[in-house]
């Protein structure tokens, strides 16, 4: 086994149980940009390592009673269909250097916009608590239509690049339940909701022969202790102080996905 592949493992292990962010967004760049892994591939196999390694973090966030079931089960309405077509999609493309440009590029776009996600959590709650009464429950209304909604483009993005399920899908869920989402529930909702998410498009590429086991393992070795010890952490202490330097990490990974 390369240790190097066990300790990025370990890394990013650690950082998703923390912050519930950085399983795809670090693990897909530091496989393309790092070690070679053709971008097909490199997208196969780590959402096979998030589906995993998230199942480790849910467990834990479940037995300590914090993911909203109800909000999960809304994303995954509209995240499991979605997921399911992209595969179908993708299936169906045989240039394959065409497949990988549009893979690339989305998850340069992808990365960049999450390290934005990721500092704007703070002013994404105060804009949503800004609104007037009257908009206020409008919007709580429609709540599970939006989070449905919200659930088919996070179906899209993540089977497409394996990103965006943390970061973004955290914005997302800030947006749509400022009130409801404490931070150590955010944490878990987002989480749960990711691990059948990535487990169902890791299966479309599964079939489609994108997946590396052998890479995958070693991966696995350290991002299993790594995301225990992250989940025990968010429990006791603030993540804030490690998203800036994340975000950072993110947008530079996109920028030079993008001009690769």
């Amino acid at each position: 086994m390369d240790w190097a592949h066990g300790l990025s493992g370990f890394l990013v292990g650690t950082l998703v149980g923390i912050t519930g962010v950085g399983g795809g967004s670090l693990m897909a760049p530091i496989l393309i940009l790092l070690l070679g892994v053709a971008p097909t591939t490199a997208v196969g196999t780590d959402l096979w390592f998030a589906a995993i390694t998230k199942s480790v973090g849910g467990t834990i966030h479940h037995s300590l009673g914090q993911p909203d079931w109800q909000v999960v089960k809304r994303l995954a309405y509209g995240s499991i269909p979605a997921s399911i077509l992209t595969s179908l999609v993708l299936s169906q493309m045989d240039l394959e250097p065409f497949k990988r440009g549009l893979i690339v590029n989305a998850l340069g776009l992808l990365l960049i916009a999450t390290a934005v996600a990721t500092l704007s959590w703070g002013r994404i709650q105060r804009f949503a608590l800004s609104f007037d009464h009257g908009t206020a429950e409008i919007y709580a209304r429609r709540q599970p239509t939006f989070t449905i909604v919200a659930g088919v483009i996070l179906g899209v993005l993540v089977t497409l690049t394996s990103v965006g399920a943390g970061a973004l899908g955290a914005a997302m869920l800030i947006a749509l339940y400022p009130l409801r989402m404490t931070a150590k529930r955010l944490v878990g909702t987002d989480i749960v909701h990711a691990v059948p998410l990535t487990v169902v498009a890791g299966l479309g590429h599964l079939w489609m022969g994108n997946v590396d086991f052998g890479l995958l393992g070693a991966l696995l070795v350290g991002s299993i202790p790594g995301i225990i010890l992250g989940s025990l952490i968010a429990t006791k202490f603030a993540s804030n102080w490690i998203r800036p330097i994340l975000a950072l990490v993110l947008a530079a990974s996109g920028v030079k996905m993008l001009l690769n």
